[in-house]
């Protein structure tokens, strides 16, 4: 894949999937009209409530619900998980009622001063994220759900929360332990074996905090684990499965894109997408190119040796069904299709993906027969179609629809499913039923009827954390290395304030003012020289930063006259005349149809743009 068409596939793929008014026709499936898509859009906001109302009734503040016997049970840390997973849930459905009884609750109830042994990677991804996302609604005018009486409390349990992760960080490597006591620490006998996903999936929510609390501890540490496994990979490119924290050395070395490995991926393009910073998309570039070489036999994914490439498993496992979504975030559309094909032909065999079909046999894989009501597949669907406006996706979604009604549906909730085969119930309810899974369906059919909704007519632009938490690519979180000079810019008043003092000219013309040129983006030197290394301007962000100063605002540096004719030049050396210095910054413009960057390049030409395949009518999917 060529670097100038990828990254041209990259950022159109992108700016379609960021704005939610890219498409003006919007086609329906044959057998799924306006209004039955209306009708499923209400039938899914009913199944939420369905078990949000069970867990409230039944099992809260106790973490899930077992919807078979209507009770509840503590699975994580006892710190009520299935509510504050469904906060932004109840948010992008407009329920300020819930949303705002259950964040005033949180803010009064919850602790984390407990002795418990927690997951670092679930409650990462499940209750700081859910804290942060809640947290960016309930503050801000703009989401339409501020909370007047809202005051901080959510941010201020996400940092102490953080805080009481950090310890697991203090590894040779940088990379975690897989679990940590929110009272004591690492204990010592704690397991030094930890997975490639567990270690590499805590950027965006610790990076966010970092952001929000001004304190760059989290996002220094979850980066150093992302650099530490990456600095492990194989001569190929690849990363195992499971690493030793201490040694570095790879426990398990079958390379794939699904169990233990597969959000490694996600949050590298992701973390580059809300933060902007190049290096997370370099590594993605990198891992994603050697895992469609050695892992993609089209259109199923195996799992190699990292080593050698050889097959060690060929076999579909369902974390792998997240992977089409993520192709059509990097613009790679035409082998998410046939991937997203083959992966529903498994579900529409079984009415749910089993945890692992073996490609060899065709055959649900022995132990791996549950279908704990994941929300892959469906979150690719939903994705897919919004980049497509395929009206395959909605008959999907559809059939998603009927499959958890009658399949899965109990007395108070969803349960999952133990035996993919003959349909049996399991008294169990994740919490990420709540989060993703229904929030991921009701998206997909609000987006087929016109949608209204915080994701797509929202102020920001949102990227979906691994457990589908809202994160607003506000100017706060995706502009703060930014410097102020582009439109948009978040600055704090000593940025501004460093920035009005610097003075002078740099003896280099490309480098002027502290700023460096990269191509035809230009970056100041504030507010940290470090800053030059690596980071891009996102572009996602509309609207003025208060506080500026007339040149930063409009892009423009405003030096100090250069003395022409210094004292000590002899007539015989005397240079020519300069003109007055006026340093002028490209600006980033961001139109209301998406995240383009214009860039102040001189003649340039469009014609070399090429058109992303959007995913037309395929055969039918692969049989199997």
């Amino acid at each position: 894949m060529g670097t100038s068409k990828q990254s041209f596939g990259f950022l159109f793929l992108v700016s379609i999937l960021l704005s939610g008014n890219f498409f003006i026709c919007r086609s329906l499936a044959d057998g799924v009209t306006a209004e039955e898509a209306r009708q499923l859009r209400d039938e899914v906001r009913e199944m939420f409530y369905h078990a949000f109302d069970g867990y409230m009734e039944h099992a809260f503040p106790l973490d899930e619900l077992r919807p078979l016997s209507c009770e509840g049970e503590d699975s994580l840390g006892g710190y009520a998980l299935t509510l504050v997973d469904s906060l932004d849930t109840l948010a992008l459905l407009g329920d300020r009622e819930h949303f705002t009884t259950s964040v005033e609750w949180i803010g009064k109830n919850l602790q984390f001063d407990i002795n418990k042994t927690v997951s670092v990677f679930e409650t990462t991804i499940r209750v700081l994220g859910g804290l942060l996302s809640a947290h960016l609604i309930a503050s801000d005018y703009a989401t339409g759900m501020k909370i007047p009486s809202y005051d901080n409390q959510l941010l201020n349990l996400a940092e102490d929360l953080a805080r009481r992760l950090l310890p697991a960080f203090d590894t040779p490597t940088g990379i975690p332990f897989g679990s940590v006591n929110l009272l004591h620490g690492v204990d010592e006998h704690e397991s030094k074996i930890t997975s490639t996903a567990g270690g590499g999936t805590l950027t965006l929510e610790f990076g966010v905090l970092s952001r929000l609390t001004n304190d760059p501890i989290f996002e220094q540490v979850t980066k150093k684990a992302v650099l530490g496994i990456w600095a492990r990979r194989s001569k190929l490119d690849l990363v195992g499965a499971h690493i030793n924290v201490f040694t570095g050395e790879w426990t398990q070395k079958d390379a794939g894109i699904g169990t233990s490995i597969d959000s490694f991926y996600e949050y590298l393009l992701k973390a580059y997408l809300l933060f902007g910073d190049e290096e997370y998309l370099y590594i993605f570039q990198e891992s994603y190119q050697a895992a469609m070489h050695y892992l993609f036999n089209d259109p199923w994914y195996v799992e190699v040796n990292m080593d050698s490439a050889a097959i060690v498993w060929p076999l579909f496992n369902s974390l792998q069904a997240f992977w089409p979504g993520l192709q059509v975030l990097a613009g790679d559309i035409d082998p998410a299709v046939r991937t997203h094909a083959a992966f529903f032909s498994v579900w529409k065999r079984y009415g749910f993906t089993p945890e692992g079909f073996n490609l060899a046999t065709l055959t649900v894989q022995q132990g791996q027969k549950s279908y704990p009501l994941r929300p892959e597949l469906i979150e690719s669907t939903y994705l897919l179609y919004k980049a497509t406006r395929d009206p395959r996706y909605l008959d999907a979604g559809r059939d998603m629809v009927a499959s958890l009604q009658y399949g899965t549906r109990c007395p108070c909730g969803y349960c999952h499913i133990s035996d993919v085969e003959f349909h049996k119930k399991e008294d169990h309810m994740e919490s990420f039923f709540l989060a993703e899974t229904v929030k991921y369906l009701w998206l997909l059919f609000d987006l087929a009827v016109g949608p209204d909704n915080l994701v797509e007519n929202g102020p920001y632009k949102y990227i979906f954390s691994t457990e589908g938490h809202l994160l607003p690519a506000t100017p706060q979180i995706s502009l703060k290395r930014e410097h102020c000079s582009y439109f948009g810019a978040y600055c704090k008043d000593s940025d501004s304030k460093q920035g009005s003092e610097t003075s002078g000219v740099s003896a280099d013309p490309q480098e002027t003012n502290g700023s460096k040129i990269y191509g035809s983006w230009v970056h100041t030197g504030f507010p940290s020289d470090s800053f030059l290394e690596s980071t891009s301007v996102p572009g996602l962000i509309k609207g003025l930063c208060p506080g500026l100063t007339h040149g930063q605002k409009y892009g423009i540096t405003y030096l100090p006259l250069v003395d022409t004719a210094p004292e000590d030049v002899s007539p015989n050396q005397k240079e020519p005349s300069q003109p007055t210095v006026v340093q002028s910054h490209s600006v980033v413009v961001v139109s209301d149809q998406g995240a383009h960057l214009i860039q102040s390049k001189p003649n340039s030409d469009h014609k070399n743009a090429q058109e992303v395949s959007r995913g037309g009518p395929e055969s039918d999917p692969p049989k199997i």
